[in-house]
């Protein structure tokens, strides 16, 4: 079955991200800007951004919005969940669309509204391109990163102690990896975030690796999980299941052990 809101709901989150991605970058990176001026060390600048990035993220994965759509804001998670039975064929392919759609029209409204800074070299769109190191290193940082999200996101968003805190550590895990990670492949496991920036800034390199290493880390993790859990303990595809409320995603969360029944 299909369902619309929820895509638009997805296209509309990841906007969000990239948006405010965007013009955090602005803030931290111009030339121009006071504060960039003032922060000259890279890796206190990557911690400010990794940070608010964070924060965001969590903001929205328990926003009403996130907690409908399940917060996905990237395909590859869509995949996962539909290769593990939770989300349906229909809704495999709307996410996506909407993502991508979303994240266009996220960088496109951080360059009405901010200007042309954002298209500055320095800002570049906020575009996640391999660093100095190249395009192996950039793949293996991809690759792990985006294993260890979907492990931490299978894990604890199916296990009942842990499901409420799983949306703060995933922030918490962007903020680190952008502070860490960001040098290696600027820090995407994102296809349709890497895409959005690139389409705008036309800095293809390396595009290739953001659709090829994050599907490969997050099926890893999916075969890590199913393989020691079994494919029964896959219980939703959300990242922030509220108690009650209904639930697109084939979801059987009130069978995981430890869960209070839904009132």
């Amino acid at each position: 079955m299909l369902h619309p809101t929820e895509a638009i709901i997805e296209g509309v989150l990841l906007g969000t991200f990239m948006f405010i991605a965007c013009s955090v970058v602005v803030v931290f990176c111009h030339p121009e800007s006071p504060v960039a001026r003032t922060i000259t060390k890279p890796l206190t600048r990557r911690f400010c951004i990794g940070i608010l990035m964070g924060l965001t993220a969590i903001a929205l994965i328990y926003s009403p919005l996130g907690q409908r759509s399940g917060a996905h804001m990237n395909p590859v998670p869509t995949l996962v969940f539909t290769l593990l039975g939770k989300v349906s064929w229909p809704d495999a392919i709307a996410y996506p669309a909407g993502q991508f759609l979303g994240g266009f029209l996220g960088v496109a409204l951080a360059r009405a509204l901010v200007g042309p800074r954002v298209g500055h070299e320095s800002v570049s769109y906020a575009s996640t391109v391999p660093g100095a190191h190249g395009t192996v290193v950039a793949f293996l940082g991809e690759l792990v990163i985006a294993t260890l999200l979907m492990s931490m996101v299978l894990w604890m968003s199916n296990t009942a102690f842990a499901v409420p805190f799983t949306g703060i550590v995933a922030g918490c895990m962007v903020a680190s990896f952008i502070t860490l990670e960001a040098p290696l492949s600027g820090m995407s496991m994102n296809p349709a975030r890497t895409l959005s920036s690139a389409l705008w800034s036309r800095r293809f390199r390396g595009l290739w690796i953001y659709f090829t290493a994050p599907p490969l880390g997050m099926l890893l993790a999916a075969i890590g999980y199913v393989g020691i859990r079994g494919i029964d303990a896959v219980y939703c595809a959300k990242l922030q299941h509220p108690q009650d409320g209904p639930c697109l995603f084939h979801c059987n969360i009130d069978r995981m052990p430890g869960r209070l029944p839904a009132r």
